[in-house]
């Protein structure tokens, strides 16, 4: 009987002592990134889809590219404070593409989401400037308002661009 006892108190300490695996489930929040929604500067109410817009990140050799969307999604670097984008519009068609650049100028703070899945880092935008490239026709954003300063998730517009 003591023996049967002892097993069943091994086998239940043995059960116990087993944990769930740490895996980051899919749904689970990451660091964020900036999301730039596109407005109509005619009727600055009205969302407007950018055509054949290449995101490339200073010093990069390749962009992400976007079409017919109103609004896109940008990684900040988590271990800077300043990012730079050049934002070629119309950048398919070589005699009528141009580019502006964006500097965003933020802080970050890492925030602990779980053991499984570790840090994120959220971003808190200090500036951001528009300029124009200087081997490019002129500008083609007429305006760039900081809507959200602080970037902690992707479901809102941190940043308006009219053109």
């Amino acid at each position: 009987m003591k023996k049967l006892i002892s097993l069943l108190l091994i086998f239940t300490f043995g059960l116990s002592s087993c944990e769930k695996d740490d895996i980051c489930d899919a749904n689970t929040p990451t660091t964020p990134r900036l999301v730039i929604t596109f407005y109509d500067n005619a009727d600055p109410t009205v969302e407007r889809n950018v055509s054949n817009l290449l995101a490339t990140g200073e010093g990069m050799s390749t962009g992400i590219a976007f079409n017919a969307v109103s609004s896109i999604e940008l990684p900040l670097k988590v271990n800077d404070s300043i990012t730079t984008f050049n934002l070629t519009y119309n950048s398919t068609i070589p005699t009528d593409r141009n580019n502006d650049v964006l500097t965003v100028n933020y802080s970050t703070q890492n925030v602990y989401v779980s053991r499984a899945c570790g840090f994120k880092t959220i971003f808190h935008v200090n500036s951001i400037t528009r300029t124009d490239d200087p081997n490019a026709d002129g500008i083609w954003t007429t305006r760039v308002q900081l809507i959200n300063p602080n970037i902690d998730s992707e479901d809102e517009t941190h940043v308006q661009v009219y053109f």
